[in-house]
């Protein structure tokens, strides 16, 4: 298949092949299959947040014991080592720096 270049953004939860529509932190070179990946687990951390969203009116909950903040979580690490996998020298730099990278 074919690699394309895609604009990716954690903060807005989105990814396009144009490079100024939002607010792009990486530059990723991947299969378009791939980008559905991407798109997926925006997409279900979007549903997740609309949850946590409801669920923070229950204080009695700390963040650290709500499951559904593991989720997001889990899947924002993901979306790092995807990008630490198909992104430009600076993105792969800037994963490796994070913390969750660096126990490894």
């Amino acid at each position: 298949m074919q690699k394309c270049k895609m604009y990716v953004s954690i903060s807005d939860l989105t990814c396009s092949h144009i490079p100024n529509l939002s607010s792009n932190e990486f530059k990723v070179e991947l299969e378009p299959a791939i980008a559905r990946i991407f798109l997926k687990l925006f997409h279900q951390i979007n549903g997740l947040e609309g949850h946590n969203l409801w669920r923070a009116h229950l204080p009695y909950i700390p963040y650290h014991y709500d499951e559904l903040n593991h989720d997001i979580d889990t899947r924002l690490q993901k979306i790092y080592v995807l990008l630490h996998e198909f992104g430009d020298e600076q993105t792969k730099k800037f994963v490796e720096q994070l913390p969750y990278f660096k126990a490894i």
